[in-house]
C-alpha cells in the first residue's frame, strides 16, 4: 500500500504542472507504475477506489470539469481524507493525477 500511495503522491506532485504531468504519463516510468499496479492482483483500498474512478476522471478532464461522476467524487473525497497534503489540490489536478497513474 505504501508503494501505491507513494506512486500516487509522486503523480500528484507532477500534476501540479501540466507539462510535467503529461511527460510523466507518457514516460516509461508512468507506464510501469500503472502496469505494476494493475497486474499486482492485490488492490489496497486506496488503489481500488482510485482505479475505479479512472473512467469518471477521464470524462471530467475531457469535459473540462462539466461531467462529475459518482466514482470520481468518491475517489476525490477518499484521497483528501487519507492524504491531507492533497486537500489544496483542485479537482482537476487530482483527476489528471488519477489518469496519469
Amino acid at each position: 500500500m505504501r508503494i501505491h500511495s507513494f506512486a500516487l503522491l509522486a503523480c500528484l506532485a507532477l500534476a501540479a504542472s501540466p507539462a510535467a504531468a503529461s511527460s510523466f504519463a507518457g514516460s516509461s516510468a508512468g507506464t510501469s507504475a500503472a502496469g505494476s499496479s494493475a497486474s499486482s492482483g492485490s488492490t489496497s483500498g486506496d488503489d481500488k477506489i482510485v482505479h475505479q474512478a479512472r473512467d469518471d476522471a477521464a470524462g471530467f478532464v475531457a469535459s473540462d470539469g462539466a461531467i462529475r461522476g459518482a466514482m470520481l467524487e468518491a475517489a476525490l473525497r477518499h484521497l483528501r481524507e487519507r492524504h491531507p497534503e492533497l486537500r489544496a489540490r483542485s479537482d482537476m489536478q487530482l483527476a489528471r493525477a488519477i489518469l496519469a497513474q
